[in-house]
């Protein structure tokens, strides 16, 4: 019993210092969140070079981090301390992308009024930002804040235990470090007690933290200028007009409303036009025009390749042979992205109707989901790979299991929050039509959907890429007293993930760029040539 308690204390004491750098992160995070934010929103010139350059820092996995932080903290500032600030910085660059675009499309959704009465007023700067600017972000910073927090938690072993060539660091306390020291022993009694103080952690932070900041802050927005209702919201009439006139136009009407039309008044939708595709997704990637867009991406991949060329030639004399193991590397994981992507679109689109439209627990189905969503699978990875090791091709069924996992939760949340001022009025309409089943379907529940599936893909998507450095190359690592120990638990033959942890494992960091200039072109081509196209396209059915 006293070793119990005395296991139970440690893995208290390890939770709570990787829960303080968790906070320390999130901190930092909504920090610059709202520093870029703001500006890339308030300035036309910094929003055409931040917003892309956000774009591909949230899709290039957290590994691209380790060489700035292990040259500047570890390095550079003293062993405890460097470590820590490493650790930071790396749990910090996995939380900070998604609610730096949630501040910009929350100013960027302002009315225009707001900014004429800060001009009519003669704001200053920190006046703006104090009373129009950061209480108009900081509800949309909350909501993110719980999906960074979960992302965080997904880096967390990776980011407290980290190596490169035949260096290796550790923290001194995390339970990263700890649950990863049980796993490589073979201990899975305390490794399973270890999993549960964890989740108590998780749903302590979820009931003590994220809730009371949510309920603050929505009925804090609630009872701002707006009174509760969206700026954009479209009325139940609007929606039961657009009905009798046929089912295209449902699906037409709910779409402006996800997308976040104007259907107050006619004379407010030249006004607010601009303001009209908001979300992450969507003012990052809705383009000026199809042509400009499409020689922009031609443009930026051009260049990068140029780019690729002359510096991996000078780096490295063996590019050619280099650039096609790169490529086959890359295309191997594109497969298993969109594999698992195919099967998160199968199951998120039933699941996500269910909650929408047809559950009157939705609450408390979603509570669950946030929970169980920040419970990361790289705490689960020891079990699952034990589980599997006997079956036939588990090294790539082990990989989708955890590219599933880091991207399903996108594509749900988004569906939800997009919907989210549509339920009264779906069920207002079904009621008065009488529609169900197929006809529901075909012309309410997939119409309101879409936009938010669109979205949704793009984020998880980007996780997945994200991912890959953990779902094709998982190791327990960890510092014993007689040095370093590492244990290979599973790997796929051939991935970009598996291939950028070997190039910083080796040392090989011409590599290394080599493989991520190639993602990062790739990134941009489909951004440029799916993407960007199926909002416009969008753009033109539901705006």
């Amino acid at each position: 019993m006293t070793g119990l308690m005395a296991l139970i204390a440690s893995l208290v004491l390890n939770t709570g210092a990787s829960w303080l750098r968790m906070f320390i992160a999130l901190f930092l995070s909504v920090i610059f969140s709202l520093a870029i934010g703001i500006y890339a929103a308030r300035r036309k010139t910094a929003e055409r070079i931040i917003l892309p350059i956000l774009d591909v820092f949230q899709t290039l996995p957290i590994l691209t981090f380790f060489p700035l932080a292990i040259a500047f903290f570890v390095l550079i500032l003293p062993g405890f301390i460097g470590i820590n600030a490493a650790i930071v910085f790396l749990i910090f660059t996995s939380m900070t992308w998604n609610i730096a675009f949630a501040v910009y499309e929350a100013i960027k959704s302002l009315p225009n009024e707001f900014i004429e009465l800060a001009r009519l007023y003669d704001m200053g700067i920190i006046d703006q930002l104090r009373k129009i600017f950061i209480p108009a972000a900081m509800p949309r910073v909350v909501e993110q804040s719980v999906l960074s927090w979960s992302i965080g938690l997904f880096y967390l072993v990776t980011s407290e235990i980290f190596s490169t060539g035949t260096a290796r660091y550790s923290a001194s306390y995390g339970i990263g470090v700890m649950l990863t020291h049980l796993a490589a022993s073979g201990n899975f009694i305390d490794y399973g007690i270890g999993i549960a103080v964890f989740i108590a952690f998780v749903i302590a932070t979820r009931f003590l933290v994220f809730s009371p900041m949510e309920k603050y802050f929505m009925r804090y927005s609630a009872s701002g200028a707006h009174g509760g209702r969206p700026p954009h919201a479209l009325s139940s009439t609007s929606l039961i007009k657009a009905l009798s006139d046929g089912g295209a136009k449902v699906k037409n009407a709910l779409g402006k409303l996800a997308l976040g039309a104007a259907g107050e008044k006619p004379r407010r939708v030249k006004r607010q036009k601009r303001y009209r595709m908001h979300t992450k997704a969507e003012q990052a990637l809705a383009p000026t025009s199809g042509r400009a867009s499409t020689i922009y991406g031609v443009v930026i991949g051009v260049v990068a390749i140029l780019l690729l060329l002359y510096f991996s030639g000078l780096l490295n004399p063996s590019l050619p042979s280099n650039e096609y193991t790169t490529l086959l590397n890359l295309g191997a994981s594109f497969v298993r992205v969109w594999v698992a992507f195919a099967v998160m679109v199968a199951i998120a689109i039933p699941v996500s109707v269910y909650l929408v439209f047809k559950t009157p627990h939705a609450r408390a189905y979603l509570l669950a989901f946030q929970i169980f969503a920040s419970i990361p699978a790289t705490i689960l990875l020891p079990v699952i790979v034990a589980g599997l090791s006997s079956v036939p091709a588990h090294s790539e069924l082990i990989a989708f299991i955890v590219f599933f996992l880091s991207g399903i939760w996108y594509i749900i949340f988004s569906v939800i929050a997009s919907t989210r001022t549509l339920r009264p009025e779906i069920f207002e309409v079904k009621k008065l039509f009488g529609i169900k089943g197929l006809k529901a379907w075909k012309n309410v529940y997939l119409g309101a959907i879409v936009p938010g599936l669109v979205t949704g893909s793009i984020t998880a998507i980007a996780a997945e890429w994200n991912a890959s450095i953990v779902a094709e190359y998982f190791t327990t690592s960890g510092i014993s007293s007689s040095g370093a120990s590492t244990m290979v638990l599973s790997s796929v033959h051939t991935g970009i993930g598996l291939f950028l942890d070997n190039a910083l494992n080796t040392g090989n960091f011409p590599l290394m760029i080599l493989a991520l200039i190639n993602l990062t072109v790739m990134i941009l081509i489909i951004n440029t040539f799916l993407w960007k196209r199926l909002y416009r396209n969008l753009a033109k059915i539901y705006g």
